[in-house]
């Protein structure tokens, strides 16, 4: 008999956004013939547009519920889902602990031949955009995710190190570690589309640095945004900083950054953007959502900076490491982790640059950077092991 699996606390699928709803399309994409899955999916999240909405998808079954999967609803979102797997599943899969505050309630209800997994995410209660009652929510929801799940996944092997110093130890059982896949990125576009791309950006093969982050504080995206029209300014003065070509072609020069994101979801955003609009060495870009564009602007730059200081695995640090490219990573934790320590760290906009100008010139430790990187995602973060691993936790 196959294994009921229900997932909860994404938007839903098909994905266009997030790193667990990233998760949950790859783990459908994988899924053997002993698993069948059903995926709860926010109504209010999930555009179909004129269509109706999709009972099925990838082989799971589709079940709606009327509440926004993110923000102050999320916790009704997630309880609401919950309430509706107390019989008839296998294992619940929870995704984030936004809901787990409710827990010892849904456990006296809850099957108990069901199994309860819950993927905690990445310490949300660290966050610096929650105020102090999200934030206790959030800790109150985490102690109560450690405390009722019959396993507990961290993305990350220091979120792991967190919960055993945290909260003690727990079995290999209770407490494991999965990070995400990144080979999905992989596409086919032809040369003619990927130069058109480029031409829209301004842009030449080699001859940026890219990054793409949600436009927040604790991702850094002043930083690398202030080092970069730094450096374009030095350049202007004479002193220019220069990297290693990914292109032959390319000429050596200060290297503008694209900087990928959603500008315009807060007003922290919003002035950022405006104060670095128009300014020389920076380019900051619309989100984008079309795989094929992403793909071309990830795999024609010359490196990638990632300044993201929060979470655990950070989906668009794995996803950038199968791209052979350098890597600039803000110095914590969770970033030294993902890339086993074999990418360039930095805290502030003087050491980025500093980091960068170091490999100016230096093409063949660049390539080879590069290539570890892409080596160690190729080993390690492949959605056919991970999803496997998933299904032996059901």
């Amino acid at each position: 008999m196959k294994k009921k699996v229900a997932i909860i606390g994404t938007q839903g699928v098909p994905a266009r956004y997030g790193g667990f709803e990233s998760l949950v399309e790859n783990l459908l994409e994988n899924a053997s013939e002993a698993v069948e899955y059903t995926v709860f999916c926010s109504s209010k999240d999930i555009q179909c547009g004129s269509a109706k909405q999709p009972a099925a998808y990838k082989g799971a079954r589709l079940k709606y519920v009327g509440l926004h999967a993110n923000g102050a609803q999320s916790i009704f979102y997630d309880l609401l889902s919950m309430l509706r797997c107390l019989r008839g599943y296998d294992t619940l899969l929870v995704l984030g602990v936004s809901g787990c505050l409710f827990l010892p309630v849904i456990r006296l209800f809850l099957s108990r031949k069901t199994k309860l997994v819950i993927n905690i995410d990445g310490l949300e209660h660290k966050r610096d955009k929650w105020n102090k009652l999200a934030r206790w929510i959030l800790l109150t929801s985490e102690k109560m995710a450690v405390r009722y799940a019959d396993t507990v996944i961290s993305d990350n092997q220091a979120i792991t190190d967190y919960v055993v110093s945290t909260y003690g130890p727990r079995s290999e059982e209770a407490l494991v570690t999965i990070a995400y896949g990144g080979d999905h990125v992989a596409r086919e576009v032809s040369e003619e589309r990927q130069r058109e791309i480029l031409t829209s950006y301004g842009l030449q093969a080699g001859g940026y640095a890219f990054s793409v982050c949600r436009i927040e504080p604790e991702n850094n995206c002043h930083i690398t945004l202030e080092a970069f029209a730094g450096a374009a300014s030095a350049a202007s003065d004479g002193s220019a900083v220069t990297v290693p070509e990914a292109d032959a072609t390319a000429s050596p020069a200060v290297l503008p950054l694209l900087l990928i994101g959603n500008w315009t979801h807060s007003d922290w955003a919003r002035q950022l953007r405006a104060r670095f609009q128009g300014q020389k060495g920076v380019i900051p870009a619309d989100a984008v959502y079309d795989l094929d564009v992403l793909y071309t602007l990830r795999s024609n730059a010359a490196l990638y900076v990632h300044g993201h200081s929060a979470g655990g695995t950070n989906p668009s640090l794995v996803e950038a490491m199968f791209f052979g490219r350098p890597i600039f990573a803000f110095d914590v934790p969770y970033n030294r982790e993902t890339t086993f320590g074999q990418a360039f760290y930095f805290h502030d906009a003087e050491s980025l640059m500093a980091g960068i100008s170091r490999l100016s010139g230096a093409e063949d430790a660049a390539k080879e950077a590069g290539a570890t990187l892409a080596r160690l995602a190729e080993e390690h973060y492949r959605w056919a092991d991970i999803a496997a691993h998933y299904e032996k936790i059901y």
